[in-house]
């Protein structure tokens, strides 16, 4: 539904586009950054190849700045991360097709509950890999989001998945810096 309505709007004139799941999708950007002409184009559930697959709605030559965060939702499902890996190299090359002056922030995936830990951490240091191979920005949340054991912090969660209100604040603190230049 949310994919269909970004159809109808796309390409964006937004200058910055916060770009993926459910976790970027429940963030109230335009309020947390009064002053930004953005978009929110997260999706609940998304995946890397969704998230791929609807770049075309996503951004335009007129992006400055584009906030990646996607890969919990392939972990969830058991896409290998070679795969969420080359999906995301796909991404990011395509929004250099369209905008190669963007900024581009890669985030990395954020903590959750443990099982998923190991998965995350080597996808994590994956994308922190492919970033400096393509020449964009890494933004490592886990410091600030997880807890002593790797999880997300209970303050920060209801779910251990999703932030409410002050998960939310501690990830913009983070963004500020990029969204603000």
């Amino acid at each position: 539904m949310r994919a269909s309505q970004f159809e109808q709007f796309a390409p964006h004139d937004a200058r910055t586009v916060f770009l993926g799941d459910s976790i970027t999708a429940g963030g109230l950007w335009q309020e947390w950054f009064p002053t930004v002409s953005l978009v929110n184009r997260g999706i609940d559930g998304d995946m890397s190849d969704g998230v791929l697959a609807r770049l075309g709605t996503a951004v335009s030559t007129t992006t400055r700045r584009v906030f990646l965060l996607i890969g919990t939702n392939d972990l969830t499902l058991g896409t290998p991360i070679d795969e969420i890996v080359e999906n995301v190299r796909e991404i990011l090359r395509g929004i250099r097709t369209v905008s190669p002056d963007a900024q581009l922030v890669l985030q990395s995936v954020m903590p959750r509950d443990a099982q998923f830990r190991p998965a995350i951490e080597e996808l994590n240091g994956r994308y922190r890999a492919l970033a400096e191979e393509i020449g964009t920005s890494f933004l490592e949340l886990w410091p600030a989001l997880a807890d002593e054991h790797g999880e997300l912090r209970s303050e920060f969660t209801l779910d251990a998945l999703h932030l409410n209100g002050a998960g939310y604040a501690a990830w913009v603190e983070l963004l500020r810096p990029f969204v603000l230049r």
